[in-house]
């Protein structure tokens, strides 16, 4: 049915003119990647929202994990909608959503409201990232029938991630020198999800909607590969554990440990673990997988001693390299478990198996962040910067161990 319809002629009513195939590909990648780019957008903002509003560094890590359980929420009750419902509508929702958060965060002045933003973006980015790479997926496939799906995969992921990693920059650019830094950045990605949201009505649809009965997404694992799944989704959680720590401390810890009060140096750290993440997934994209996951082991232990380093010698440059070793480990990990739930899931259920990869994923970037964000009431930055490391380490070196052993190649 999906390929039926993407042969078809492309209708759009009204004044837009649909794209072929695959100017769509591109035009889709680039609004995905300016979605994502919202999503972390807020990152060097948080401490500005403390000294507004007088809150702990407790309230941060809940700011930020009000995204993760936002996602969660969007993964598990929307993100299988685009089978049935057709992939633009489920894209131009979420877009929509993160126009509500836009409007929220530019109108709104208390804590309360940047919560409410926060897991309202999420939801929207938990129906969007699969239905957005889903799509691309069939767009390319119609452009270039005879070429390998690597290719659009790949495409997929840069995007997704490059998407993340600019988020901070930009938000850091724009917060450091220019003024308004509280409005000006959300202003300015509200013109461009506008935008985004014309640029998806021209992009060709590739499923063909159908009525089916609402049902929320399933998780569904095989009983004899549990213990391979509950491994892989133990090495997913800790490595974007380290995504969410970097997100939503790396504030706290430089101005607290090292002194460093600039909204751009927290924009360059994050981008650099987010931009690390990305590149590992595709220079190491032909990569067998068990050197994968031993690489990703490797360089997820390394970036982590580095960040313990950095937080105890207080040293920026360390806790920056610390971001793009670790965030080569977090890419490959990451990409490893996601490939392993592929392989172990039925074939008419992989898209449920995958769902509770991500879902785990999303767990360890709520999780781990609100505790640390609730130890930093007690205890000092750098205590728990070690501690969160130790942890972290422990786990994904238990879950890494044991992928390998259900890796056969």
């Amino acid at each position: 049915m999906t390929a039926d319809l993407a042969a078809r002629p492309h209708r759009v009513r009204g004044p837009l003119k649909a794209a072929g195939h695959g100017t769509g590909f591109w035009l889709l990648a680039g609004s995905f990647a300016v979605v994502m780019a919202f999503t972390t957008l807020p990152t060097p903002m948080y401490r500005l929202y403390q000294e507004r509003d007088h809150f702990p560094t407790f309230m941060i890590t809940l700011i930020f994990a009000a995204y993760g359980f936002g996602v969660m929420a969007g993964l598990y009750l929307a993100g299988h909608l685009s089978d049935y419902l057709g992939r633009r509508r489920v894209i131009v929702a979420s877009v929509l959503l993160q126009l509500v958060a836009t409007a929220i965060f530019l109108f709104s002045k208390d804590t309360a409201a940047l919560l409410v933003a926060r897991f309202i973006c999420g939801v929207g980015i938990g129906a969007l990232t699969s239905t957005a790479t889903a799509q691309l997926t069939e767009l390319r496939s119609t452009a270039a029938p005879g070429e390998p799906p690597r290719f659009a995969a790949t495409v997929a992921t840069v995007v997704n991630m490059g998407g993340l990693s600019l988020g901070p920059l930009v938000g850091g650019v724009l917060t450091q020198w220019l003024p308004s830094p509280l409005t000006l950045p959300f202003a300015v990605f509200g013109v461009l999800l506008l935008a985004v949201v014309l640029v998806v009505l021209v992009v060709p649809e590739t499923v063909e909607r159908s009525k089916r009965r609402y049902r929320p997404q399933r998780v569904a694992v095989a009983p004899h590969h549990r213990g391979e799944f509950v491994a892989a989704a133990l090495a997913a959680a800790a490595a974007f554990s380290v995504m969410g720590f970097f997100t939503a401390l790396t504030a706290t810890l430089l101005g607290g440990v090292m002194h460093i009060d600039s909204r751009f140096a927290i924009g360059v750290t994050v981008f650099a673990l987010m931009a690390s993440c990305a590149a590992s997934q595709v220079l190491f994209a032909r990569m067998a997988p068990r050197p994968k996951i031993r690489w990703g082991m490797a360089l997820m232990t390394a970036g982590l001693v580095l960040v313990a380093l950095g937080g105890l010698t207080a040293s920026f440059a360390v806790f920056v390299v610390s971001a793009v070793v670790a965030g080569a480990g977090v890419g490959l990990v990451f990409t490893s478990a996601i490939a392993a739930a592929g392989r172990m899931a039925d074939p008419g259920r992989r898209g449920e198996t995958i769902a509770g990869m991500f879902l785990a994923a999303y767990a360890g970037i709520t999780v781990p962040v609100i505790a640390a964000g609730v130890a930093l009431s007690w205890v000092p930055p750098v205590t728990v910067l070690v501690v969160f490391a130790g942890v972290v380490e422990v786990c994904v070196l238990a879950g890494t161990a044991q992928m390998l052993r259900h890796t056969t190649n």
